[in-house]
C-alpha cells in the first residue's frame, strides 16, 4: 500500500471525509514552512499594502488600517502543490472583494497580480480573488500570522493550490490581461 493511501484510510479512520483530499495530496496536522529566500523582519508600523492598477481610487493601508475594516472568520481547508494539506484551518482578515470595491474595480480589469516583499508575484484571475473565502488575511487559529507563515498579512484563496496565496503580501494589483507572475 503506497504512502497515499495509507494517509487516505487514516483520514478515514479519524472520521473525516478523504474526498477532501485531493489526488496525490496527503493530510498532515502540521503547517509546513516553504518559502525562498530570506523570511523579511517587519517592525511595528513598517507594513503597508497597496491598492493600484486598474481602479478608480488607488489607496495604502497600513496593518492598524487593514485591522480596522469589517473583518470575517473563515474556516477552510488548504492544499499546497508541494503535496500537503491541512483540513479546517481558520483564518481572519478581509475578503479581497471588499477591499477591491472600496477601490472601485474598473471594467477593463480581468487579473490580479500579487505583490509580495522581496518582489515575488503571482497571478491570478479577478473572478478567482473576488469571491467570499478570498482573504487578506492576518491572523491564523486566532494568533497574529507568523513570519513564516507569511506574517503579518498573506493573501489566502482556498479553492487554489496555496502558491496563489502569497507569504508577505504588500500590494493587489488590477491588470488588463493575464501576465505571468
Amino acid at each position: 500500500m503506497s504512502f497515499f493511501e495509507r494517509n487516505r484510510q487514516g483520514i478515514s479512520s479519524r472520521g473525516l471525509d478523504a474526498s477532501r483530499l485531493p489526488p496525490g495530496q496527503y493530510l498532515t496536522d502540521r503547517f509546513p514552512v516553504l518559502h525562498v529566500g530570506e523570511i523579511p523582519d517587519y517592525q511595528p508600523g513598517q507594513w503597508s499594502l497597496d491598492i493600484f492598477g486598474l481602479v478608480d481610487q488607488p489607496f495604502t493601508l497600513t496593518l492598524d488600517e487593514l485591522k480596522a475594516l469589517p473583518s470575517v472568520s473563515l474556516t477552510f481547508d488548504i492544499h499546497c502543490v508541494t503535496k500537503w494539506s491541512k483540513f479546517d484551518t481558520t483564518w481572519q482578515g478581509v475578503r479581497v472583494k471588499d477591499l477591491l470595491a472600496l477601490a472601485g474595480v474598473q471594467s477593463d480589469a480581468t487579473h490580479v497580480m500579487e505583490h509580495a516583499e522581496f518582489g515575488y508575484t503571482t497571478n491570478v484571475p479577478l473572478a478567482d480573488i473576488t469571491t467570499d473565502e478570498a482573504l487578506v488575511a492576518y491572523a491564523f487559529e486566532g494568533e497574529e500570522i507568523t513570519a513564516e507563515h507569511g506574517g503579518p498579512v498573506r493573501i489566502v484563496i482556498p479553492h487554489l493550490y496555496f502558491w496563489k496565496s502569497a507569504k508577505w503580501l504588500r500590494g493587489i494589483e488590477l491588470i488588463p490581461q493575464d501576465a505571468p507572475g
